[in-house]
């Protein structure tokens, strides 16, 4: 029987070379090492958040987008409706001054449009050119209700279509609008002319086909 010696440990074996110290951290577990369980688990959380934040940031930029259009809109509406009040204001001044051309046209016809007043005329109905402002209305072309207002009506043989014979007043347009009708005198053809003329032309239509009217 083998006595033990009093005050001695049995130790692991330590190969050569190796200090006590090496045995025993290898012997121990690493102290703070997760396990792989824990590790996926930790994954798997920062996907989640990740996956948030990205649609958190799409939210956001939808919201971004969404405001953009919305200013965009905005602003052009905002010059639309300038455009608007600005043409508004442009017609009720140039309305206001259709007098005043009236009186510089009448001149015109009469031979009183001379001197300084020529001058100063002609440089108002450059203003008003600018402006925008046009004027139509001339004798001779076709009746047209939605710029034209008969103010004389008569019958006439030598039309085809209800025509405008005289220009009483012109009128004026800015663009397409129209801030004042040409005021005319209209005439339409004469009962029954159209009947004659038809008449007329079938005969001429029959003596050329015959060769014309027999020579005596």
């Amino acid at each position: 029987m083998t006595e033990e010696t009093p005050g001695f440990e049995e130790k692991p074996d330590v190969p050569s070379g190796a200090t006590p110290d090496d045995a025993e951290s290898k012997a121990a577990p690493q102290e703070g090492a997760a396990p792989a369980g824990d590790v996926s688990a930790a994954d798997a959380g920062l996907v989640a958040q990740l996956d948030q934040v990205r649609t958190a940031l799409g939210e956001r930029t939808a919201d971004l987008q969404r405001l953009q259009a919305e200013y965009q809109n905005y602003r052009r509406r905002v010059e639309r409706d300038r455009i608007t009040v600005k043409e508004i204001a442009i017609a009720n001044l140039l309305t206001e001054l259709l007098p005043v051309l009236d009186d510089i046209g009448r001149a015109r016809e009469h031979g009183e449009l001379v001197g300084g007043f020529k001058s100063v005329a002609e440089s108002l109905e450059t203003v008003a050119a600018k402006m925008g402002l046009q004027q139509f209305g001339k004798e001779g072309e076709p009746f047209d209700p939605t710029i034209h207002e008969a103010l004389m009506h008569s019958y006439a043989p030598d039309v085809t279509e209800t025509t405008c014979v005289a220009i009483l007043q012109p009128g004026y347009r800015i663009g397409e609008r129209t801030i004042r009708p040409a005021r005319v005198a209209v005439a339409e053809p004469q009962p029954g002319a159209q009947t004659v003329k038809a008449e007329e032309s079938a005969e001429a239509a029959d003596d050329k086909e015959s060769g014309g009217p027999d020579e005596g």
